[in-house]
């Protein structure tokens, strides 16, 4: 089993044991807060920062003990990220549907729910809570299962960040014409990143569609590197949340202060 299906087997767990009926989620529905549109600030003239909520990870374990997921959001919304990643995955990255409800509160930027998802409930779900945008993996689903999530979630109004790893899955998100696609240099099946996998994709994909480059970047210099690839945006976590001061670190990796 690779450590790819060996979270998905544990979000299955846990989503097994928190279900509620769907009359029961619909009034969260209902009462939610308006969907704020991600893709304007995701293909701004400057690069655009996704900045993360990030508490551990399989690669790294233990990251930063965030004890006020919204006030670190918050700072990351007055130094100028786009919008806010917010993990919700609790086994391997320690987060929780909680910090996702505690995070939309405090700011007004769009917040991307940040999951493994593999189950029609978790859209349903990350709307009732707040959720703006939902990460699709491609590695993760079936080519109908990546095709109706993506449709999902349209319905509901949110927009879908298309993560992929190599060419065969980026020819995947491409079928959906999709409008957010990230490059992600790490692969989930091992945890190793090579930041080829910039150089290769990111070209590739249409300029209409907003490009991110995720995973392993932590210098101004490798935000550079990931903007000559084509990228529009980076999805930060780790470098902001081991920074010491996340408002510093936005600046330095969106060159407005020296590094």
């Amino acid at each position: 089993m690779s450590i790819l299906d060996s979270i998905i087997e544990g979000v299955r767990e846990d989503l097994a044991a928190r279900r509620l009926p769907m009359a029961q989620l619909q009034e969260g529905l209902e009462v939610a807060p308006a969907v704020r549109d991600c893709l304007p600030n995701l293909l701004s003239e400057e690069i655009s920062l996704i900045a993360e909520v990030k508490r551990s990870s399989p690669s790294k374990g233990a990251l930063a003990t965030i004890t006020d997921p919204a006030g670190l959001a918050a700072q990351y919304e007055e130094a100028g990220a786009h919008v806010v990643s917010v993990l919700t995955e609790q086994r391997r990255f320690g987060g929780s549907l909680a910090d996702l409800d505690a995070v939309r509160k405090a700011i007004d930027l769009p917040i991307l729910r940040k999951d493994f998802m593999v189950d029609e409930y978790q859209f349903y779900e990350a709307r009732a809570h707040g959720a703006d945008v939902v990460l699709l993996i491609v590695a993760a689903l079936s080519k109908y299962q990546l095709e109706d999530y993506f449709h999902l979630a349209k319905e509901l109004g949110m927009r879908s960040l298309i993560e992929v790893h190599t060419h065969d899955e980026l020819e995947r998100a491409l079928e959906i014409s999709p409008d957010i696609i990230g490059v992600n240099s790490r692969n989930l099946k091992t945890l190793e990143v090579d930041a080829r996998a910039f150089s290769e994709l990111i070209p590739q994909i249409p300029l209409t569609m907003a490009r991110v480059a995720e995973s392993g970047i932590s210098t101004r210099q490798e935000v550079a590197f990931a903007q000559e690839c084509g990228a529009t945006a980076i999805l930060v976590g780790e470098a902001l949340v081991r920074s010491g001061s996340p408002s510093v670190a936005i600046n330095q990796l969106l060159g407005r202060l020296e590094q």
